[in-house]
C-alpha cells in the first residue's frame, strides 16, 4: 500500500515539475526574442545580476587552458634546447677547425719562399638553365671552346669546389656536380693525411669511401682535393667532414648549391713529363785542379815552395 501511495504521488510531481521547466523555458525564449526597450532592460539587469556569479563554473576551464598554454611552452623550451646542443655541437667542429687552420696557417707562413703556379688562372661564367643531360646533377655555363675551356676543368663557386667540365661546346660547356652520382674525384682529409675518393649519391652530402684509417678522421676535418691522377690541383678547398644519419663519413661541402649564379672554370695545365729521370741531373764540367804547393825548407832556414821541377 505504501508503494502504490508514493507512485501516485510521484507521478503527478513529476508532471508539475516538467510543465514548470516547460513553462520556463518558453519564457525565457519569449523574453530573448522580444525587442522592446523594457525588455531590453530586462534582460541587461538580468545578465548583470546572473552571470557574474557564474566565475566558479569557469574556473576549471581557465585552469586547463593555462595547463596546455604551459605544456606547449615548455615544448617549445624543449625544443629550442635540442637546437642549441646541436648548434653547441657545431661551434666545437668549427672550433677545432678553426684551430687546424691557424696551424695550417702559421705553418704555410713559414714556407715564404714556395713558387706558385702563374697558369692557375680561371674563367668566370654565369649558370644556366640546365636543358637536361645524362647527369642529374649538372649545370650549364656560358663559356665554352671559345674561351679556352678545356673538358675535365675544375669549377668552383669562390667559396669551394663545385664540379668539374664534363662536356665543351662552341659557347656553352657543362658542369657535373660533386653531387651527382656519376662524380668520383680522389680527396685529402686534414690534418691527419688521409686520402679517400669523394663518391656523389645525388644528395647533400656525398659519401667518403675507401678511406684507409677511419679512425683518424673526425667530424669538423677539412677536406682538399688530394691532386691525384691529375684530376683536380691540389689544395681545392671541398667542405668538411661529418657523420651521416647512416653513420658514413660523408662531406658538407663547402660551395653553396643553392645559390650557383656565377662559377670559376680554374685553367690547370698539366705538369711537365720526365720521360728520363736522368735528365733531372744536371752535370757541370768540373773545374781543372788548383797546382799544390809543397812548402820545403832552405839554406837559410825559411819556407820556399816546392814546385813539381824542383827537386830538393
Amino acid at each position: 500500500m505504501k508503494t502504490n501511495q508514493s507512485d501516485i504521488y510521484a507521478r503527478p510531481m513529476r508532471r508539475l515539475l516538467v510543465g514548470l521547466l516547460m513553462a520556463s523555458l518558453f519564457l525565457m525564449f519569449l523574453v530573448w526574442r522580444i525587442d522592446s526597450p523594457r525588455v531590453e532592460r530586462f534582460r541587461a539587469n538580468l545578465v548583470d545580476r546572473v552571470v557574474p556569479s557564474f566565475d566558479w563554473a569557469l574556473v576549471p576551464v581557465t585552469r586547463l587552458v593555462g595547463m596546455v598554454e604551459g605544456f606547449q611552452s615548455y615544448q617549445r623550451i624543449y625544443e629550442q634546447n635540442q637546437e642549441l646542443r646541436r648548434e653547441l655541437q657545431q661551434m666545437k667542429a668549427w672550433k677545432e677547425a678553426a684551430l687546424q687552420l691557424e696551424q695550417e696557417n702559421a705553418q704555410l707562413l713559414n714556407l715564404n719562399n714556395v713558387r706558385l703556379d702563374a697558369q692557375l688562372s680561371f674563367v668566370t661564367g654565369v649558370v644556366l638553365a640546365d636543358s637536361g643531360s645524362p647527369f642529374r646533377q649538372s649545370v650549364l655555363l656560358n663559356i665554352g671552346a671559345r674561351d679556352g675551356i678545356v673538358d675535365g676543368w675544375a669549377t668552383t663557386d669562390g667559396l669551394g669546389l663545385v664540379g668539374r667540365i664534363s662536356g665543351v661546346g662552341q659557347q656553352t660547356s657543362r658542369v657535373i656536380l660533386l653531387t651527382d652520382s656519376n662524380s668520383r674525384i680522389p680527396i685529402m682529409v686534414q690534418p691527419s693525411g688521409q686520402t679517400a675518393l669523394l663518391v656523389g649519391d645525388n644528395s647533400a652530402a656525398p659519401p667518403v669511401e675507401f678511406l684507409e684509417a677511419p679512425e683518424k678522421v673526425r667530424p669538423g676535418d677539412r677536406v682538399v682535393s688530394s691532386g691525384d691522377g691529375g684530376v683536380f690541383p691540389a689544395g681545392l678547398l671541398v667542405g668538411h667532414v661529418a657523420m651521416g644519419t647512416d653513420r658514413r663519413l660523408r662531406v658538407r661541402l663547402a660551395a653553396d648549391y643553392e645559390r650557383l649564379e656565377f662559377l670559376r672554370v680554374l685553367r690547370s695545365h698539366p705538369g711537365e713529363k720526365v720521360e728520363d729521370d736522368g735528365a733531372l741531373i744536371i752535370s757541370t764540367p768540373a773545374l781543372p785542379p788548383m797546382p799544390q804547393q809543397v812548402f820545403g825548407v832552405d839554406n837559410e832556414g825559411g819556407d820556399q815552395p816546392l814546385t813539381d821541377g824542383d827537386d830538393r
